[in-house]
């Protein structure tokens, strides 16, 4: 990849990568055993991602969205009840909760790192409260202390929606493990990537893994013996082998990504970027602010600059969600969605496109001042 002015920079690569050969081999080897769902590869890569995860357990499912609401299901939510969830995520975590059958409860984020606000978190419990969604986002960890301490208060089951999270650390301890259960998705744009759809869910707590591998196959405890109401969600052979091959990839390239992060930080005003809280950050992207949002991502698309906004409607927002009654209750939330920008960031990158996208970031602001 250039860093040549002249030339397009994108926001993502997913082409062929140093792992191709691999990942060709991987396929091949699934294709001639003949077995493509619930297999030996789907059994050793939740093993692998275990232990990468430092968790006892992960379970496959068929995508992130589903880790979250087999894990609420398998962690007792019922419906009924209700589940907090930030009002700064993709909108999958809160159809998560629907889809396990319970009510999301949106509270706003912290203004500065735009992860789950404890204190709107503790004025949201009701008495039908179950569970927190924390989402660790764009790959920074929620306050967790602050987090897990309303849930001792309150009895509550804490379900960590790690999807954006994979290796990322919250006061040295591995997410995924800070509550009852951690969600994890495999879209081909994550950390760690597949081919397609994928997902996992890891616990400490056996009963509730085997809970959610019994879900994930619609219930059955023996062939054809459905004992609960369960769903169709398994994370196929050909998905967990290519997994298999990358794994090992993932420790090296989320320090790739630390790198950029920083080469990033020393070259932007340090106002821009959201804030680093948790040195486990592992920098699914790079937000940064901007009062003038759209006019900096044209600026930076005529400079070649290819950009992305995450996310540009809140929950609290989102039409699907309307009949909660919160759209102008995120405040904090709201002004995010209207000043966030996604730069570059992934291991594919060199330092040089880093410094030349911030410079062109540079270049606007210092523009906008003196205009």
């Amino acid at each position: 990849m250039s860093s040549g002015r002249d030339e397009r920079l994108p926001f993502l690569d997913l082409g062929p990568g140093p792992d191709a050969a691999d990942v060709r081999e991987a396929i091949e080897r699934v294709i001639a055993r003949g077995w493509f769902v619930l297999g030996p590869e789907v059994e050793a890569f939740e093993a692998e991602f275990a232990t990468a995860a430092k968790a006892r357990h992960a379970v496959g499912v068929g995508n992130g969205t589903d880790a979250i609401a087999l894990a609420l299901r398998a962690a007792g939510v019922e419906p009924g009840d209700e589940v907090i969830v930030p009002a700064m995520t993709a909108a999958f975590t809160g159809l998560a909760v629907l889809a396990a059958g319970a009510t999301p409860v949106i509270a706003d984020v912290e203004r500065d790192t735009l992860t789950l606000d404890p204190a709107a978190c503790e004025a949201a419990v009701t008495s039908r409260t179950a569970a927190i969604v924390p989402v660790h986002l764009y790959g920074q960890a929620a306050d967790m202390a602050a987090i897990g301490a309303i849930a001792s208060r309150h009895g509550l089951t804490i379900i960590e929606d790690c999807c954006q999270a994979h290796l990322a650390t919250a006061g040295g301890a591995p997410v995924g493990t800070l509550g009852a259960a951690g969600a994890f998705s495999f879209y081909p744009t994550k950390n760690l990537g597949a081919l397609g759809d994928g997902g996992a869910v890891v616990t400490n707590d056996p009963g509730l893994a085997e809970r959610v591998r019994q879900l994930r196959n619609g219930g059955q405890t023996h062939r054809y013996v459905h004992a609960l109401p369960g769903v169709n969600s398994r994370l196929d052979e050909l998905q967990a082998a290519v997994l298999r091959v990358r794994l090992p990839r993932l420790a090296a390239l989320t320090e790739a990504r630390r790198a950029l992060a920083g080469e990033y930080r020393s070259h932007l005003p340090a106002a821009v970027p959201v804030p680093e809280r948790d040195r486990g950050h592992v920098y699914h992207l790079f937000p940064i602010r901007s009062p003038r949002r759209d006019a900096l991502q044209a600026a930076l698309a005529a400079a070649g600059v290819e950009t992305l906004i995450h996310y540009p409607i809140p929950l609290s927002r989102q039409p699907a969600f309307a009949y909660l009654g919160v759209r102008d209750q995120c405040v904090a939330a709201d002004d995010a969605a209207g000043s966030l920008l996604s730069l570059p960031l992934h291991p594919r990158l060199r330092a040089g496109d880093v410094r030349r996208v911030a410079a062109a970031v540079q270049a606007f602001e210092e523009g906008q001042t003196t205009a």
